[in-house]
């Protein structure tokens, strides 16, 4: 068939093949190499904050280091304040029983106890106490001192008081909410 075609026209077939070769090239080879390359050109500047800020972060690293190990030596010496028992219900007797014995040493009168249901603190569990005491100001006040310096984290949640006699406002009626705190992290390693 090209055999068949005039010089002219064979000329002009072979110039008409070479303009759909350059513009199949240029759509297909070099445009999306173009638009991949415009592309990345635009991600060089977030890729250079990023590397710039990795570079920054590994300049810091020994005092990173540093303050990650500062952080859990005061996290292991307040964790010894966290109860230590494996479930809740056993941990709940032991801050009942600490409460219990705080309150013989600053000679109240214990007149009801009530554990309440844990609450899931985050990263701890709190295992509250409820505790009414019969007793005067001045014992209230050493409780209440003795639960501050106690060598367990107990932080008073709830705090009611109630004068027995109002005509001798001498004896009160306290019921207070105390609260322990546990490491589920504890929990799982005390049951293996």
């Amino acid at each position: 068939m090209i055999a068949n075609l005039s010089r002219r026209e064979k000329i002009l077939v072979g110039l008409a093949l070479a303009v759909g070769v350059l513009l199949g090239g240029w759509m297909l080879v070099l445009e999306p190499i173009l638009d991949r390359n415009r592309s990345t050109a635009e991600l060089v500047p977030a890729r250079e904050q990023v590397l710039r800020q990795k570079r920054a972060l590994l300049a810091r690293q020994a005092a990173i280091t540093v303050d990650l190990d500062a952080t859990m030596k005061r996290f292991d010496k307040l964790a010894e304040g966290f109860l230590t028992s494996a479930t809740p219900a056993v941990a709940a007797a032991e801050l009942q029983k600490l409460v219990k014995d705080m309150a013989a040493q600053a000679k109240t009168e214990v007149r009801s106890e009530r554990i309440l249901p844990p609450a899931d603190r985050g990263e701890l569990l709190e295992i509250p106490v409820e505790i009414a005491v019969s007793c005067e100001i001045r014992q209230l006040v050493d409780l209440l001192a003795r639960l501050d310096s106690a060598p367990k984290l107990l932080p008073v949640q709830d705090l009611k008081i109630r004068v027995v006699n109002l005509t001798q406002p001498k004896d009160l009626l306290v019921t207070l909410t105390v609260s322990g705190f546990l490491l589920p992290a504890a929990q799982g390693k005390a049951k293996s």
